[in-house]
């Protein structure tokens, strides 16, 4: 069973959370290196440390482990479909971006 859509799922979260690697990293007394490394699915949280992911980022481990595709959070009182699109529109981004830098 592969979860690689976990790294992009965690990113995006991430990002509307207007956190950055760094200041995910130093909430849960991790290297910046190791965010880095979930993001890439290189590797990939302890069932202990994805709990605090979840409690940090308000969002559940359904939702990250590709059990749900419902956000459990709400980002300005934007809709679900809304909500969805911004994520897999920075999803895109991102993916483009390292196309364009390799």
């Amino acid at each position: 069973m592969s979860i690689d859509f976990f790294g992009g799922k965690l990113k995006a979260i991430r990002k509307s959370k207007r956190l950055t690697q760094r200041d995910l990293s130093i909430r849960l007394n991790v290297s910046k290196g190791t965010i880095s490394g979930y993001e890439q699915g290189l590797s990939y949280p302890s069932i202990e440390t994805l709990t605090k992911i979840c409690i940090i980022l308000d969002t559940s481990a359904d939702y990250l482990l590709g059990i749900s595709d419902d956000l459990p959070f709400k980002m300005g009182g934007l809709t679900d479909e809304q909500m969805e699109s911004i994520l897999q529109f920075v999803s895109l981004i991102e993916r483009a971006n390292k196309v364009t830098t390799k």
